[in-house]
């Protein structure tokens, strides 16, 4: 039995530690550390998101080495490994059983890029040095062995040791007359065929507009002759392009698989060719710097899976610049009239609800706005006013960048009006007193004290509109984003910003590649770069926002406005 001694000490432990457990509540200590601890692992989990997506993405240009493996059927296997897992068993057996991914490439040879094999039915393997490498413009990339070279259907070189560098000699000359062909197709041509609408536009103008049936048949005869001598400008740039071409179908190659398939390409259609296993670590890194580099400047192919993104960088980029261009002055100007002239009250009050519950609805529904009346009413409306000659072919009654970026400037406007509200509050009273005391009116006080103290949270605001509206995908799609835009939305022809183009989206970009390629795992690199770049994005514009936030806020402290 206890002793009473023994139990009034126990009795009283148990008070003290009843006290300090009470204070150390009281103390708030329990909640720092509560809100500390979401903090880190909200970090933890955007850390864990961008090396995920930034180890996965990363690795795509690497050039890894090609193995040949030997199979028990006796058939062989050449390719780069991409992943390994275990195979499940039946209950019972404890022994280890995996599987390796490849990418053997070859599509139009095998009908898919991937292939899974059992660990267990491979009996060797070895990386031969004279495999090689081709990246394709359509068909994926090729892995074989390259046999002959031929020039109008004759053999010029045989064997490998003589084919290699005779390739590499004819793949340089035949991608020169690429780049030829490209400059006569999209600058050339692309500039005729702009010129000879015009001049069709121009011919129905004047039949709609010229009353005098005599002064209307000679200035349509005289377009009709301009018309006539591009015409034959443009014929002879298409001889020119078709001798282009007819000197690039000069050049094939004669390959073969690893099982001694054979397969004959066009050299034009090799972007490039290399020895993956026969490269030092150098070579390997000026491999991956050039493959980095054409993602960001070349345009997409191979139904997007391939090649560059510059369009989706370019189109993401003019979007948010429009739409930030038209939500920041509504946005701001709003929120001034809420806050500095509109006098409080149940309407004011009712206003504010309506915009925060704006701020809620789904994208989607702002973009079936979006579609309906900006495309449909306000463009169609300037068809029939100013672009009634290019009827019935719709130049603002469609889809296009201006009315995207239109959507998504009122799907962001809630949020920079909010921003701009909590911002103008936060001016101390003082401010404005003051400065109606010295005599200055109403407008000088809200544009010398009132709007430069609130203009890093303005920041902030048309900062986070930026962020999500480059986000943004559901209203995009049907407010004019495309999957391949034939052209940008600038160019060289008046007025220079063609806002009635379509125009590619990363956003778009990812949705469209991982969900719409029939191939899905050659697509998922690419769906990690997208996405990682993407994210590199919208981080930039979240920390220049707080760079310069930080720097007006030091110039309010010291009064330097």
């Amino acid at each position: 039995m206890f002793k009473r001694g023994h139990v009034s000490s126990i009795t009283q432990t148990h008070w003290r530690t009843r006290v300090l457990f009470k204070g150390f509540l009281r103390s708030g200590d329990p909640f720092i550390w509560m809100t500390g601890g979401t903090l880190a692992f909200s970090l933890l989990m955007i850390a864990a998101l961008i090396w995920i997506v930034g180890a996965n993405a990363l690795g795509f240009f690497w050039p890894d080495q090609l193995r040949a493996v030997d199979l028990q059927n006796g058939q062989k296997l050449l390719g780069a490994v991409r992943a390994q897992e275990a195979i499940p068993q039946q209950t019972g057996d404890v022994r280890e059983y995996y599987r390796t991914q490849f990418q053997v490439a070859n599509r139009d040879l095998y009908g898919s890029d991937f292939r899974w094999v059992d660990d267990s039915l491979m009996t060797g393997h070895a990386f031969p040095e004279q495999v090689i490498y081709l990246e394709r413009y359509e068909w994926g990339p090729f892995f074989g062995f390259l046999t002959t070279v031929r020039q109008d259907g004759e053999i010029v070189a045989e064997g490998f040791d003589q084919a290699w560098p005779k390739f590499l000699e004819l793949h340089a000359r035949t991608q020169a007359t690429l780049d030829d062909i490209h400059a006569i197709e999209k600058k050339d041509i692309g500039d005729i065929n702009y010129d000879l609408e015009q001049l069709r536009i121009e011919v129905k103008r004047t039949q709609r507009r010229e009353t005098d049936p005599t002064r209307a048949a000679e200035k349509v005869a005289g377009l009709e002759q301009e018309i006539a001598s591009w015409q034959q400008v443009y014929e002879e740039k298409a001889q020119e392009l078709a001798a282009l071409y007819q000197e690039n179908s000069r050049y094939h190659i004669t390959v073969q698989d690893i099982n001694g398939k054979e397969k004959e390409l066009a050299i034009a259609g090799v972007v490039r060719g290399f020895l993956p296993n026969n490269m030092n670590w150098l070579e390997r890194l000026g491999l991956y710097v050039t493959r980095f580099w054409e993602f960001f400047w070349e345009d997409p192919r191979e139904a997007n899976t391939e090649g560059g993104v510059f369009p989706a960088i370019f189109g993401t980029v003019m979007m948010v610049i429009i739409m930030s261009i038209v939500v920041v002055p509504f946005g701001v100007v709003a929120a001034l009239y809420l806050r500095e002239y509109a006098k409080q009250g149940p309407l004011v009050r009712a206003v504010r609800i309506a915009v925060n519950n704006l701020a809620g609805v789904p994208s989607i529904v702002f973009g079936v706005f979006g579609l309906g009346f900006f495309v449909y009413v306000i463009g169609g409306s300037l068809d029939q006013l100013f672009y009634q000659d290019s009827l019935p072919t719709p130049t603002y009654g469609t889809g296009g960048i201006l009315w995207a970026s239109l959507t998504l400037a009122l799907l962001t406007v809630p949020v920079v009006i909010v921003a701009t509200e909590e911002s103008l509050s936060s001016i101390p009273t003082e401010w404005r007193e003051g400065s109606l005391a010295l005599g200055a009116t109403k407008w000088e006080t809200l544009r010398k004290i009132v709007i430069p103290g609130a203009l890093p949270g303005i920041l902030t605001g048309t900062i986070l509109a930026m962020a999500r509206g480059a986000g943004e995908v559901a209203p995009l799609m049907i407010t004019g984003v495309v999957k391949l835009a034939p052209t940008l939305p600038v160019d060289g022809h008046w007025p220079f910003f063609h806002l009635e183009r379509k125009f590619m989206h990363l956003g778009f970009h990812i949705y469209d590649v991982g969900f719409q390629s029939p191939n899905v795992e050659a697509a998922k690199p690419m769906v990690f770069m997208t996405t990682l770049l993407l994210i590199v994005i919208v981080i930039a514009l979240n920390l220049a926002a707080i760079a310069i936030r930080n720097r007006l806020r030091s110039r309010l402290r010291f009064g330097a406005f």
